[in-house]
């Protein structure tokens, strides 16, 4: 009887190669994928902190488009014993982009050596005179490139050491479309 040379009959054959699935190639192919995937979630929701609310921040970049005008003050008592403080005054936007908000930061400076309070809020814009003041967000009435609208700034406390001069104001950031 004739038979391939690598080939034996019977008990003396070569048991048939079983091919075993790669547990440790699928394993560490696993581990990299779970990696990648959590690097990319950290990537995605790694934002800057939000700043310090009493550390000065930089003027928005587009805010050198932007007029600050007729800036007067006022207080007013509401009935349950608090004072609001008001800031009003012109804004016009020399810039090419229609503005959609403002957030403004205040620095109320005082006599006593110590740095100033610094309060941020956003911009209202002044929506009708008659028979009060009524505000709106700038979102609802942006401002757009080339025009001028009148502002309206709201505090409910201002420091008690406040030197009452008039506070200088930051745009801190601003929305534009």
């Amino acid at each position: 009887m004739s038979t391939a040379p690598n080939s034996q009959p019977g008990m003396f054959a070569e048991p048939p190669v079983e091919r075993a699935f790669p547990t440790t190639a699928v394993a560490i192919a696993s581990v990299a994928v779970v990696i990648l995937v959590a690097v990319l979630v950290l990537l995605g929701h790694r934002h800057a902190a939000p700043p310090a609310p009493n550390s000065l921040q930089p003027q928005a970049a587009y805010a050198s488009n932007l007029t600050l005008s007729n800036i007067q003050m006022s207080e007013a008592d509401s009935q349950l014993g608090g004072k609001s403080t008001y800031i009003d005054g012109h804004i016009a936007n020399h810039g090419p982009s229609a503005v959609t908000g403002i957030t403004a930061q205040v620095l109320f400076a005082n006599d006593e050596q110590l740095p100033p309070q610094l309060e941020t809020t956003q911009m209202l814009l002044i929506t009708s005179r008659e028979p009060y003041i009524d505000t709106g967000m700038i979102s609802s009435t942006p401002i757009a490139a080339g025009t001028e609208a009148d502002f309206r700034l709201i505090f409910e406390s201002v420091p008690a050491n406040w030197n009452t001069q008039p506070p200088t104001i930051r745009l801190t950031a601003i929305s534009t479309r």
